[in-house]
């Protein structure tokens, strides 16, 4: 790129030797060029941080945690790690937690949308710095005190003179991204008040009581966003303000309605990780540090809501601790771990405290050792990298310091077990036999946790049901609801290539410009004897119809489907993408017993493709840009045109997977002997001679 003072230098050059025109033209470029910097910083920072090396463990412990070397001092650095890039930004205490936009969806799209954004940087990050200053009120990072740094933003907060001043809620004010904001600092104030409150003059106490209590005292969003208001109320009634008592109240009961068992919660309309990272770890706060004592009855609900988590949250993570990329604002990351330190509260035998330690540090160092996570010292807005489909509207840079939630867990005691029992992996080391496959399913919530010991593999089947037509909140009938399923070891491909699809069925749809059209209207039916029954509908279709039977195998998955249409269109059906890791990814295409076989390796993982019954062809598609794990990945897509009649077309599919380098067995690649249409059903044969009938009524 040529220097700016160049570029004027020439310009100013030309302006003594040209005509008028060329004056005129140039003096209008100097003002356009002279004010980029002003209107380019003024709602997005440019400044360049050299990059911090990927983070290191340090005198790693393998007796306590044999399998990732991480103790609680580690968290303390990885906590400091991911503080110091933030800090690295701040010259001086008036600077701002701004830091430099990625993605062109991501905010501030306009100078409007700054003031929340640097709210953000300022109220997420205190999630990693409150329990540090907890622990260390005396912190310093990057030359700066972090708690003073702290307490002069708040203070700004209450200052009219200040550009940062928030001004209170207007009368008739709905909810907003402040709401969400000041919660999170009501959260941090409830941790650390004696760093974040007690110093304030009483003066600033009163003036932030105002303005937070305007929020937090009025409408809120039908979905965790009830939490934010509590716990300002709630803070606030505990300092001696008076509060709106009976609105805390109905925000908790409803709440609490929004429990369907099992350690899930609705997020209006969706399961998620906010299920976690919001109603699982605001609740069991909410109830440490106030509900206890001022509502004992409403925090016992919580706990013992909190407490059902054990039996089947640890198995949505894979054997290493790693999370599935599932549901929106998947850039918080390994928030969705907060729950397990929290389990320590309780303090409770049956906890395998060691097993929820391994999962929270295997999902830590999921992310802290991939190169891509941290760009210009900041974690990018993605998964591992910047990933633009993983990525919402309302997320900023700085909203990614959400996941700084997981530092709640130093919270607990160093004394605790959490902390002190050794490292282990629970289940997977003597309850999940390799060559089986296990179901977990939560009847609440229709959500179907599978575990994979072949592979060390979790894997999830959930709700989804938004259409995409009119839609303000498009994300919810995207890739990060509408997959057939989700996988720890395969990450979702987004649906940027035409015609191309991964985990999902696409058809090309005539009745709308023949664009490919993937589901998203599913109708969850039943989950009986290994077997994960749905209906689905095309949206802009309704005569496509489908019934699908999910059976989950040892080493993948057998689909047991049915498509019914009254017109004729192609229809595409993609397994899980591989992303190009160790170079080119290796193609095999093979038959057997008239079965057209594909097979792609990127050197970790092969996944197959075995088309039974129903399609016309199997291919395999290089795709660019789509893949949050690679630039270059690969997915399996078979076909078949469908001519429209009545009577429903069976198609059958096996998606298949194991580790690279390993040989495929015949009965690994053909574990169907027959199959056979009834009156009432489908009649399934495995080669071992186990039979399956699939009643999809």
């Amino acid at each position: 790129m040529i220097p700016v003072k160049l570029i004027l230098k020439t310009i100013c050059l030309r302006l003594i030797i040209t005509p008028c025109l060329f004056r005129t033209a140039a003096i209008i470029f100097i003002i356009f060029i002279a004010l980029q910097p002003s209107i380019s910083q003024e709602y997005t920072q440019q400044k360049k941080i050299p990059g911090q090396p990927l983070f290191k463990i340090d005198d790693p412990d393998y007796t306590t945690s044999p399998f990732t070397g991480l103790t609680r001092k580690h968290w303390v650095a990885a906590a400091t790690y991911l503080l110091g890039g933030a800090f690295s930004y701040i010259d001086n205490i008036d600077d701002p937690m701004q830091f430099p936009k990625q993605l062109a969806k991501a905010y501030p799209r306009n100078p409007g949308q700054v003031a929340t954004e640097k709210l953000e940087g300022i109220c997420r990050t205190l999630f990693i710095a409150a329990p540090l200053l907890k622990e260390n009120p005396l912190l310093e990072i990057n030359n700066t005190a972090v708690a003073a740094y702290y307490r002069h933003h708040i203070i700004s907060f209450t200052d009219s003179t200040h550009p940062a001043y928030i001004q209170p809620r207007a009368k008739n004010g709905g909810p907003s991204q402040t709401l969400v904001e000041l919660g999170a600092l009501s959260v941090s104030l409830f941790v650390a008040p004696e760093v974040l409150w007690q110093p304030l003059s009483q003066l600033q106490k009163d003036r932030l009581a105002t303005i937070m209590l305007s929020y937090g005292d009025g409408p809120t969003v039908p979905s965790n966003w009830k939490f934010f208001n509590i716990f300002i109320l709630s803070f606030f009634k505990q300092q001696g303000y008076t509060v709106n008592e009976q609105l805390l109240t109905q925000y908790l009961g409803k709440c609490l309605e929004h429990y369907k068992g099992d350690g899930w919660y609705n997020d209006a309309p969706a399961y998620d990780y906010y299920s976690m990272w919001a109603f699982q770890m605001y609740a069991p706060l909410w109830a440490k540090y106030f509900g206890n004592k001022y509502y004992p009855a409403y925090a016992q609900k919580f706990i013992n809501n909190f407490g059902h988590l054990k039996n089947n949250y640890p198995y949505l993570f894979s054997r290493k601790g790693e999370m599935i990329m599932w549901g929106r604002s998947i850039a918080y990351r390994f928030a969705a771990a907060v729950p397990f330190p929290l389990m320590g509260w309780e303090n409770n035998t049956d906890i395998n405290y060691g097993w929820m330690r391994r999962i929270a540090s295997g999902t830590l160092l999921q992310f802290l050792k991939n190169p891509g996570f941290m760009d210009n010292n900041i974690p990018s807005l993605g998964f591992y990298g910047a990933f633009a489909p993983a990525v919402q509207p309302y997320s900023c840079r700085g909203s990614v310091f959400w996941m700084g939630k997981l530092f709640m867990g130093l919270l607990i005691s160093p004394d605790n077990p959490f902390w002190t029992a050794t490292e282990n992996e629970g289940a997977w080391e003597n309850k999940l036999n390799k060559k089986k496959v296990y179901n977990k399913f939560q009847k609440g919530s229709n959500i179907l946790i599978t575990n994979y010991p072949g592979i060390g593999a979790s894997e999830i089947r959930a709700w989804c049901h938004v259409k995409h037509n009119n839609n303000w909140e498009l994300f919810r009938a995207s890739e990060n609801y509408n997959r057939l399923s989700y996988n720890s070891a395969f990450p979702w491909q987004a649906d940027s290539v035409n015609g191309v699809t991964a985990m999902n069925y696409i058809f090309k749809n005539a009745t709308k410009n023949s664009e490919w059209e993937p589901l998203r209207l599913y109708t969850f039916k039943k989950f009986e004897k290994g077997v994960y029954f749905r209906d689905a509908v095309l949206e802009n279709n309704e005569n496509v119809q489908l019934q699908l039977a999910d059976i989950p195998l040892p080493n993948g998955i057998l689909r047991i489907d049915r498509i019914k249409t009254a017109d004729s269109m192609q229809v595409r059906l993609g397994h899980y993408a591989l992303p190009a890791l160790q170079g080119n990814i290796k193609k095999t295409s093979i038959k057997r017993k008239g079965h057209e076989i594909n097979i792609i390796s990127n050197g970790v993982y092969q996944l197959a493709m075995v088309p039974l019954t129903g399609w016309n062809k199997t291919y395999i598609s290089d795709t660019k840009d789509v893949h949050p794990e690679a630039n270059e990945s690969a997915v399996i897509n078979t076909e078949s045109l469908i001519t429209g009649n009545k009577s429903p077309r069976l198609y059958v599919t096996l998606m298949l997977w194991k580790k690279a380098g390993e040989k495929w067995k015949k009965k690994e690649l053909l574990p169907v002997k027959k199959i056979k249409e009834t009156g009432s059903g489908i009649l399934i044969q495995m080669a071992g001679g186990r039979k399956k009938i699939i009643y999809f009524n």
